[in-house]
């Protein structure tokens, strides 16, 4: 019986990279959905011709952002699901709550402080260090803008964390680990940096990729700690909010304090 490690079972070799090619596809899939669902709304809206100049506004159109957004949850969440469907695994990718994952608050404002010392000394040589946020929110106001926050501090760590963590990470982990303990614990440390370094690069965001690569660690860690998503999207959760009140309310949170 293969050892185990912190709170959840690894997958079978097999079973493990069938999981990995799923995510593979899910990330296409996400990319090419986002990019389906934009093409239509701006055929609908008459701006076809303008996607591209939009996408690259630093305050696009709401329509554009929400576009983006739910066209890469199609493949963020479908992923997943069809590898518990496809796997018969339905208890792996560890979508539960309990109260202790009330923890993942603290996890979430420790990492944003963590993440701003460590920028710290590099801000004064980064121009608009908080470009992708203000890209986020895009042009919004009011009611619009809201929709925005509660999509990007509810429904992204939902949809990242089942596919970074409960099958990207799980997928990872089973693929890389051998038969002995030190190996399954080195595999399992390999998996978690692994899987860190392509949630920030999933963002396609160059500055700000180590700071996203970091968190990530910090979220495939708690899951491997748990065995389940609640404290790594709780702590995501709170990520994201920080990050959205650092705009809504008006530049005062942590990445502004230096």
């Amino acid at each position: 019986m293969a050892p185990e490690l912190f709170g959840a079972h690894r997958l079978e070799r097999p079973l493990a990279w069938r999981w990995v090619f799923i995510a593979l596809l899910g990330f296409i899939v996400a990319q090419v959905t986002s990019m389906g669902a934009l093409y239509a709304l701006a055929a609908i809206k008459g701006q076809s011709k303008e996607v591209a100049t939009l996408s690259k506004l630093a305050s696009p159109p709401q329509w554009v952002v929400l576009a983006s957004l739910i066209g890469v949850w199609v493949g963020f969440i479908g992923a997943p699901l069809v590898a518990v469907r496809l796997g018969g695994q339905r208890r792996r990718l560890g979508f539960s709550f309990r109260w202790i994952d009330t923890a993942g608050i603290g996890v979430g404002v420790a990492s944003q402080l963590l993440i701003a010392l460590a920028y710290r000394p590099f801000l004064k040589h980064i121009k608009d260090f908080s470009g992708p946020v203000h890209k986020l929110t895009g042009s919004s106001h009011g009611a619009g803008l809201w929709v925005i926050v509660i999509l990007t501090v509810i429904g992204a760590p939902i949809a990242e964390e089942l596919f970074f963590r409960g099958l990207l990470l799980r997928g990872l982990e089973g693929a890389m680990v051998g038969g002995k303990a030190m190996t399954y614990m080195v595999s399992s440390v390999g998996a978690v940096v692994i899987d860190g370094a392509l949630f920030g690069a999933a963002h396609f965001e160059l500055v700000q990729f180590a700071g996203l690569a970091i968190f990530g660690v910090v979220l495939a860690t708690v899951f491997r700690l748990t065995g389940r998503l609640g404290m790594s999207i709780v702590s995501h959760a709170t990520f994201n909010g920080l990050a959205m009140a650092s705009i809504v309310g008006s530049n005062s949170m942590v990445w502004h304090l230096w």
